[in-house]
């Protein structure tokens, strides 16, 4: 059931029609050469993303949720020497192994690593070492996929495909990382001129879903992550979503009914947050004298565009906002059903959706064995699950089943929100 987000027009102007996802890893013959062409899919748009910009561009970190550029294009490398070349690539000579104590994320079981408060302190090595790193590392897994023995590729691939779909994850972190970055130049860095946000759609009214149980999560149809396992039976109640997306004008008329000096519309960590850091408006919002809001956009500031959907918002804020307008936020399970019903316009491609549903663990759960186990499962603690994807999002990384899962306080993500009106 994957879904392919939509993307602004001439957005991939220069790019043929990719070749992602992978092949299914049960197809037998194995199809080797389509396997590199997603390898080099993938890769090339890693780079792609990264060519707008300047080393010095590469080398910023604007906040400790973010990272450099050139971190990202060297971490997704090392993922693939440490977990793939490492382990299965006989004879394969480790680039540079200081790089792995720098590039390491958050793999415990991989060893020491870089504070990730730290990341922007690594001048060395170069953009251009970067580089040859990732040229290095992709001569090597080319030549793996092509030569190993069927019984490895079949231990190979499904560390290939993770890896493949790590690296997405990147793409869309490499876009929000250096958003935040030039948000905080009063010269207004601009990326790409031509970058905007797609039209949403027009859709109104709702959809309701009858009380029922419902079978949720991954249903061994292509790639998934863990934590979209084990599919299982969810109750679901009376429900009305909303078919539409929250938009600016909607958020403009919350701000103007004093949505964020209203402490009885606030969590109170997130009340306690939004005094702290001074929120009065969505992330990157800031007034123009007599001209009223502008945005910070990949193209720049520009005018707050009333018809786009809101976005780069907190869970906090969300929450703030449905309870303003007498509604809730859908729970993860009632936007799955929704979406696999095909009833949610813009579900993909402009916002990733916060929902009211707590990051836990499927019934069943079991992370995946080794240091791979780190992925998903030990961020399980204090974080709300947001679904569907946004314009960051590459081709072929979204699908219903998606859960993706950031802290309540956090907005500089591409964050939007639709809500919901429960019958019972």
């Amino acid at each position: 059931m994957a879904a392919t987000a939509a993307f602004p027009a001439g957005r991939r102007a220069d790019r043929s029609e990719p070749s992602f996802p992978p092949p299914s890893i049960g197809a037998r013959p194995i199809d080797r050469s389509a396997w590199i062409e997603a390898y080099r899919t993938v890769r090339a748009e890693t780079e792609r993303r990264a060519a707008p910009l300047s080393p010095e561009d590469q080398q910023i970190q604007s906040m400790e949720d973010a990272s450099p550029t050139k971190w990202h294009r060297a971490h997704v490398t090392w993922f693939f020497e440490q977990f793939l070349l490492a382990e299965h690539l006989p004879g394969y000579a480790i680039h540079d192994q200081r790089l792995h104590y720098l590039f390491n994320s958050y793999y415990v079981a991989a060893g020491p690593r870089q504070p990730r408060t730290q990341r922007g302190l690594i001048t060395r090595p170069t953009c251009a070492e970067v580089a040859a790193y990732r040229a290095h590392v992709d001569r090597a897994v080319e030549a793996l996929i092509a030569e190993a023995s069927e019984a490895a590729l079949g231990r190979i691939l499904p560390i290939l495909e993770i890896g493949l779909f790590h690296e997405q994850q990147h793409q869309e972190l490499l876009w929000t990382d250096i958003l935040h970055a030039f948000a905080q130049n009063p010269l207004d860095p601009v990326y790409d001129a031509g970058w905007r946000m797609p039209a949403a759609s027009n859709a109104k009214g709702t959809v309701t879903l009858q009380r029922g149980i419902a079978a949720v999560g991954y249903d061994g149809e292509g790639f998934s992550y863990d934590n979209e396992s084990p599919r299982h039976d969810c109750l679901i109640l009376p429900v009305r979503l909303d078919r539409a997306l929250v938009r600016n004008r909607d958020w403009l008329a919350f701000m103007e009914d004093g949505g964020y000096a209203r402490q009885d519309l606030w969590l109170s960590d997130g009340w306690y947050a939004a005094q702290a850091q001074g929120w009065e408006a969505p992330g990157y919002w800031r007034r123009q004298g007599e001209g009223g809001w502008h945005q910070s956009s990949l193209a720049g500031a520009r005018p707050v565009d009333p018809d786009a959907p809101v976005t780069h918002i907190s869970y906090y804020e969300a929450d703030a906002y449905a309870r303003w307008a007498g509604r809730v936020l859908p729970t993860e399970f009632e936007w799955e059903v929704a979406a696999l019903n095909g009833d949610l316009p813009d579900a993909y491609g402009l916002v990733w959706q916060w929902t009211r549903s707590a990051y836990l663990a499927y019934p069943g759960y079991r992370p995946l064995p080794g240091a791979l186990g780190e992925y998903n499962g030990k961020f399980m603690s204090n974080q709300f699950v947001l679904r569907g994807s946004s314009v960051a999002t590459p081709d072929g990384h979204a699908r219903p089943t998606y859960r993706n899962f950031f802290y309540p306080h956090q907005r500089w993500q591409f964050t939007g929100l639709r809500l919901a009106e429960p019958l019972s």
